[in-house]
């Protein structure tokens, strides 16, 4: 099978001010996804701002704890570009799992958060889903997201109509998604197959009238949920 086209391939910038990280997701990125291509790298705020405007990648990969700019890291990148490219998305890839770095990140414009235990094949599903326009967030994670913007508990008896056309293996699927699980992790998670996971999402957003992950995780957590 020949090599997918270059210009097919979902143009990558790494953000790290720790070379040896940058050198290491560089390698497994290009080791296990060849449908993704590291354009660029850098190592602070403002490398990273300069180097998002210049090469206009497809997602950025950065870490949260970056030098220079104002101290704000990589949420400081993020707030510094997202609102003026809309077609380039961020993925916060850390070894933090501190509610406050999550929140901050994602309330600056980015659209997942994974941590470095992350493996290579999961990271580079987790690219390819930010770079489709969908969220992608480690097990958890996604938690402190849905309590930070969520609406009021008392708001959920308005919806109750949307919520009642799941089933109750559709709603377990539901929580576990807008969380961030992978469909493999929650296929462990409530013992069936991947595929059965597939035909539960696929129903979901079909019933709630959504397109993607995203947007689920969205409508999750304007009704808290989880």
């Amino acid at each position: 099978m020949s090599e997918q086209p270059e210009q097919d391939k979902i143009r990558v910038l790494i953000v790290d001010d720790h070379a040896l990280v940058r050198s290491g997701v560089r390698a497994e990125l290009t080791r296990h996804a060849t449908d993704l291509e590291v354009v660029g790298e850098a190592e602070d705020v403002e490398g990273a701002v300069a180097a998002v405007n210049a090469l206009r990648p497809d997602v950025v990969l950065l870490d949260v704890h970056l030098p220079g700019g104002r101290g704000g890291g990589g949420a400081e990148v993020v707030a510094a570009c997202a609102p003026l490219l809309t077609t380039t998305r961020f993925l916060a890839l850390s070894v933090s799992d501190a509610s406050e770095d999550v929140v901050a990140v994602i309330r600056a414009g980015a659209r997942g958060y994974v941590t470095k235990a992350i493996s290579a094949p999961d990271l580079a599903d987790a690219v390819r889903r930010i770079a489709a326009g969908d969220a992608a967030f480690s097990p958890r994670l996604a938690g402190f997201v849905l309590d930070a913007f969520g609406t009021a508990a008392g708001d959920l008896a308005v919806h109750d109509d949307e919520l009642d056309r799941l089933t109750a293996r559709e709603r377990e699927v539901m929580r576990l998604i807008a969380r961030g699980y992978t469909y493999k992790e929650v296929a462990a998670e409530l013992f069936i197959s991947i595929k059965t996971v597939e035909t539960h999402v696929s129903a979901v957003l079909r019933k709630l009238q959504l397109s993607s992950r995203h947007e689920l995780t969205r409508w999750a957590a304007d009704r808290r949920l989880l």
